[in-house]
């Protein structure tokens, strides 16, 4: 393992100034957001992949819940988050072992103009798709079109700042842009590419398991059943192992996801080898429960992996569309019911820190206190309609740790009395005696934020308000949740070293009301967007930080979502015979690592 900590990002920062360009990037291996890309044009395997590793074996790993479709790519049916990560096969790949960098899959290189205003991508000659028929322009521009008109919401945002989309060669396609945006030209390497005479005479947005869309991936779906387990087989005639983008990757012979009710059900599973590899959140379930047989025998390794990366955002968000939430003295007030301290205690020994804010634990972090520099720079125009704190300094609610958490209480009551709400015989209500009561969505299955919400249900009981907790299934969870039917709901949201279009998905206001989206909280600032747009068009890299500073800022003293503790590392507990190169990317376990550069050794 290397322990040096932003080795990379530092490089990254340290760049005076930000390489706008003044002439077309020519053919290409690869590009960076900002610079150039760490890797020469001859090099022969990511940095973090074991060129000489062996093939065959399996990893097997377990979810909670079920599903009910194998396409990934469209908007309807409940979907494994891990099989877009598996069945696609994108133009480039991204290195985790930087911010933000692109190398060639399907495509043999890269141009753009002087500006990004275009660009180009060139495809191998040898790709194929798992049937073995070539991938061709054609297929990427269908790809392209469908994917951004009828497919998931996550293409759209891109697909709306084409303005052309073009065959210029016998290979080579063309991006021409609507919109000034330096991301976008890396983004139209990232999306993938599918099959077109496979959806001939048929309905793409239509969501099954009748049919499984033919990509030009490592891995192919060779067996499933529906609700219980889907089986990857690797391609023995994959075209791509010898790019080197591919060199150490698709090891494994087989990749499995099986399915259970509960969390408990999938940790008696890999307990008795049924699954052979565990990613643990819960510090506390880590320390006492994994000292079983296997363990001590050695036949499971446990191992903990550190990362690079910022926290992002995991907790409980507050759905500003419903009023009971619209008020932010509300949502300030359910921060100092929220006794992180007492429950941080109770679910893992006090062992975790919590999550400051959506960049934390990386330099793109916003600084506690006031706004300095050109953060506040960026900031003063919106002083006017920013969340108390943005500009003078924002943290979040610390108790003493005890189970009554009396000031915390104390300051909530005051912040409801603050919305206009009292407590009235024992109830919290308004000013015309209605109750304020809310209902937290939860999936079904995770014990841990059934305890994490039972606790919370009894603090606001001592302000009077009575919560509903529903827990329901995968499919009807992301049914409510796409439709944002919800007053409070669990929330995980990744963010990277290098933020870009992503951000108007997550928290624009344009997409807040389309279903579907990622806005969960029902942001609507301009603020918020205003810096969204400067991150994506900053004139220098000092800039880029401070825009992403300020919209971190914006986003934390905004209130929108109940921190809880963060993971800046990575607990696995896997099969001895499981193995992964020592030099770990400093995304760490992300996708992109495993199972891509795992392999099996007996």
């Amino acid at each position: 393992m290397k322990p040096e900590f932003f080795r990379l990002l530092r490089r990254f920062t340290a760049v005076s100034a930000f390489i706008c360009g003044t002439s077309a990037f020519a053919d290409q291996h690869g590009i960076a957001m900002y610079g150039d890309p760490a890797l020469p044009a001859d090099f022969t395997h990511l940095p973090y992949a074991n060129p000489d590793a062996p093939l065959g074996g399996k990893i097997v790993t377990s979810s909670v819940g079920t599903f009910d479709s194998l396409n990934p790519f469209i908007q309807k049916g409940s979907v494994h988050w891990q099989l877009r990560f598996l069945m696609q096969e994108t133009l480039m790949g991204r290195s985790l072992d930087e911010p933000f960098s692109l190398y060639g899959v399907l495509a043999e290189s890269i141009e753009t103009g002087p500006n990004r205003e275009w660009v180009e991508f060139t495809l191998r000659p040898e790709a194929k798709f798992s049937d073995g028929s070539p991938v061709t322009v054609d297929d990427v521009i269908w790809s392209y079109e469908t994917l951004g008109t009828q497919g998931h919401g996550r293409y759209r945002g891109f697909w709306e700042k084409v303005e052309s989309l073009e065959q210029v060669g016998e290979r080579t396609v063309r991006f021409t842009f609507s919109t000034e945006d330096r991301e976008l030209a890396l983004l139209a390497g990232l999306r993938p590419i599918l099959k077109k005479d496979q959806w001939e005479g048929l309905d793409f947005t239509e969501s099954g398991l009748e049919v499984i869309p033919i990509t030009s991936a490592e891995y192919v779906i060779d067996d499933f059943e529906a609700g219980r387990f889907i089986s990857f087989k690797r391609n023995p005639d994959y075209w791509g192992n010898d790019a080197p983008f591919r060199r150490g990757t698709g090891n494994l012979d087989e990749i499995r996801l099986e399915f259970y009710g509960d969390e408990t059900a999938a940790f008696e599973a890999f307990k008795v080898g049924e699954v052979n590899a565990n990613r643990e959140f819960n510090v506390a379930k880590w320390e006492s429960q994994y000292n079983f047989p296997r363990v001590q025998n050695g036949e499971v390794v446990l191992s903990v992996l550190p990362h690079e990366r910022p926290s992002g955002m995991t907790g409980y968000v507050m759905n500003t569309r419903r009023p009971q939430f619209e008020d932010w003295h509300v949502r300030d007030a359910m921060l100092h019911a929220f006794n992180f301290e007492f429950i941080n205690e109770a679910m893992t020994g006090s062992a975790q820190p919590r999550i400051t804010s959506y960049w934390s634990n990386s330099p793109l972090s916003m600084e506690h206190g006031p706004a300095e520099g050109r953060v506040a720079e960026l900031l003063e125009p919106y002083s006017d309609q920013l969340p108390l704190g943005a500009l003078f300094g924002y943290d979040l609610p610390v108790s003493d740790g005890s189970e009554r958490n009396r000031a915390g209480i104390a300051t909530a009551l005051e912040q409801m009395e603050r919305a206009g709400y009292t407590v009235q015989n024992g109830v919290m209500a308004d000013a015309e005696g209605n109750p304020f009561t809310f209902e937290i969505l939860l999936q079904s299955g995770s014990s841990e934020n059934s305890a994490i919400i039972d606790i919370f249900s009894q603090a606001l009981a001592r302000l009077g308000i009575e919560v509903t907790i529903t827990a329901v299934d995968n499919a009807q969870y992301r049914e409510r949740t796409d439709a944002y039917d919800f007053d409070m709901t669990y929330y995980r949201r990744g963010v990277s070293l290098s933020p870009g279009n992503e951000q108007y998905a997550y928290y624009g206001s344009e997409r807040a009301d389309e279903p579907g989206g990622r806005n969960l909280m029902g942001v609507k600032s301009e603020a918020v967007d205003a810096m969204i747009g400067h991150l994506l068009n900053a004139p220098s890299q000092e800039d880029f930080v401070a825009a992403v500073k300020a919209l971190d800022r914006t986003l934390t003293a905004g209130r929108y979502v109940i921190p809880i503790y963060q993971w800046n590392i990575s607990r696995q507990a896997h099969d001895t015979r499981l193995k992964y190169p020592e030099d770990l990317p400093i995304f760490g376990d992300w996708p992109g690592w495993q199972p891509d550069v795992w392999w099996w050794e007996e």
